[in-house]
């Protein structure tokens, strides 16, 4: 398998490092936080280098390649990252130990009915907040929130099961511009019982962490394009 970087690992080694130190200074368990290997630029030697490295949480954003590479990979939990159509649910539900994106009833009820057909364990779900109201971006409104997550416990989705929120603010050229915002997500998941924050990426993850994320999407640091 051609390709890939002679410094994966030392680039996992960093952004493992700026984890644990970002855990110190909340106070919190390097535990608590799962580093997400995003690789939707990364092409398969180099996928495969985080995988020899321990990595055990890849993501992907684009379902089918979700559907393409998970079977190179067995033995890693996959997490689809991106919107997602009704249609490409059937790859997601196959496929995937989470999903950070749902935002609409009907993904929800089509993600479900796949998963219990194949008798697999719930689909981890992170229902997606827009919270900047961005137009440009998915999720759901934050005033909308309890109307969905409302819908999705009065159809009784066996084959999914909602864990937490996740978020993507607006990018920022200062990570501390992000903390705002994983504050306002935090905030909206506690009250509601939901103990999983998907949130931070390369740019802003040790923020996120600081903030309370318990799982942080690693791309450009890892496997960039």
């Amino acid at each position: 398998m051609p390709g890939g970087s002679p410094d994966v690992r030392l680039q996992l080694d960093a952004v493992r490092g700026r984890v644990a130190a970002a855990c110190q200074r909340a106070g919190r368990s390097d535990a608590e936080v799962t580093l997400l290997a995003v690789t939707k630029y990364a092409d398969l030697a180099t996928v495969a280098q985080l995988v020899e490295a321990g990595v055990g949480d890849l993501g992907e954003n684009q379902a089918q390649q979700l559907r393409d590479r998970a079977p190179m990979f067995p033995g890693v939990r996959w997490h689809a990252i991106g919107p997602l159509q009704t249609n490409k649910a059937k790859y997601v539900a196959a496929h995937a130990f989470a999903f950070h994106a749902l935002d609409r009833l009907e993904v929800a009820e089509a993600l479900s009915a796949r998963r219990v057909v194949s008798e697999a364990a719930p689909l981890l779900c992170y229902v997606q907040v827009n919270v900047a109201g961005e137009a440009t971006k998915a999720g759901v409104a934050p005033a909308d929130l309890d109307a969905l997550l409302g819908s999705i416990e009065k159809e009784e989705l066996g084959g999914i099961e909602v864990v937490g929120l996740m978020a993507m603010p607006p990018l920022a050229t200062d990570a501390d511009d992000s903390r705002g915002w994983f504050r306002m997500l935090a905030d909206l998941a506690a009250p509601r019982g939901l103990g999983g924050l998907s949130m931070g990426t390369s740019a802003d993850f040790e923020v996120a962490i600081e903030e309370g994320a318990t799982v942080v999407r690693i791309g450009a640091s890892l496997a960039p394009a």
